[in-house]
């Protein structure tokens, strides 16, 4: 039978995700017993005033470790990563943050006994050669990037823990993540919150990918409760363990301008693809999550333009707030 988490440390808390995978795990195992952690990039007031925070280093073992015996931490959700565009502009810093600092905390796992060892995977995984429309968790995976190159390994060194040495290791692959809380990090997939932003700052927006580019996307409430629900799942039932496909909602960045249109007639939206285009036509247009569902009880709550409603309201909250975009706060 799994371990309780009790004492938990989050790594990359500073991130788009972590930050509000903080707050949440924060709001339900206490303040004190989730220890957010970040490289260089300053946290929130929120994050920083909300409970204990550290600046460490994923590839610095000792750094990592003395936070471990400091709290006396159970579980990791080691959230820290370098994300797609970012890694194909250093590919050799990706390597060596998404591998060795994940081979770090799962030797860490090891040597502290962890109840739990969380670290997410991605739709980066996938590449040319599979089948574009709902996509199983079970084909081929020939990434174009580097990140997805980390994150098939990320996955395979993971599932090899569980194996070789029983180590609780559990992992989903995240689609792209729209939040109204936190801007992105780097990733392929954030013209889809760079959209809203834009939307309510100038009432128009230039997108770098095609109109017809259609990808997997989550609101970020369905990925923070995803993320919880596997981390508490019962591991008996757990078939799969690091790969799991997380799937909400499927749309094309067209759609998704046709969603804001409704709310705000006036919108205007351009495209003018990049770099960035060719690291979305190897991804899926939408991906085939029964194992999440079956295992774990998966179910997302929120659909397009549920989501687009309760963006814009929010960040028109926030603009007139004058903290539109929370990393100039």
């Amino acid at each position: 039978m799994a371990k309780e988490m009790k004492r938990i440390l989050i790594t990359g808390a500073v991130g788009q995700i972590g930050s509000e995978l903080t707050m949440e795990m924060r709001k339900r195992y206490g303040a004190e017993n989730v220890i957010a952690t970040g490289r260089k990039t300053k946290p929130s007031k929120e994050l920083e005033e909300s409970g204990p925070f550290h600046f460490i280093n994923v590839n610095d073992t000792e750094s990592v470790e003395e936070i471990i015996k400091k709290y006396n931490i159970d579980s990791i959700v080691h959230m820290a990563a370098i994300l797609s565009a970012v890694g194909e502009k250093n590919p050799q810093l990706c390597w060596d943050v998404n591998m060795n600092g994940t081979i770090n905390i799962l030797e860490l796992g090891l040597k502290y006994d962890m109840a739990r060892v969380i670290v997410p995977s991605s739709i980066a995984v996938f590449g040319k050669g599979i089948p574009l429309d709902n996509t199983p968790q079970e084909t081929v995976l020939k990434p174009t990037t580097m990140y997805g190159v980390t994150k098939v390994c990320g996955e395979l060194i993971c599932d090899y823990y569980v194996q070789k040495f029983g180590l609780d290791v559990r992992g989903l692959r995240y689609p792209g993540i729209i939040s109204h809380m936190t801007l992105p990090g780097g990733g392929t997939t954030d013209y889809a919150v760079e959209i809203y932003y834009e939307a309510v700052d100038k009432g128009k927006y230039t997108c770098f990918v095609r109109e017809d580019t259609r990808l997997p996307m989550m609101y970020m409430p369905d990925a923070i409760e995803g993320t919880i629900q596997l981390a508490e799942a019962d591991f008996s039932k757990l078939i799969h363990h690091s790969d799991f496909n997380h799937a909400a909602m499927s749309f094309s960045a067209g759609e998704l301008a046709e969603s804001i249109k409704k709310v705000m007639p006036d919108f205007e939206v351009s495209y003018e693809p990049d770099y960035r285009q060719d690291i979305a036509d190897s991804w899926p247009n939408s991906i085939d999550d029964t194992p999440a569902r079956e295992e774990w009880g998966w179910k997302p709550q929120w659909n397009l333009d549920a989501m687009t409603e309760d963006m814009l309201k929010n960040l028109k909250i926030r603009k007139e707030k004058g903290t539109l975009y929370p990393k100039e706060d």
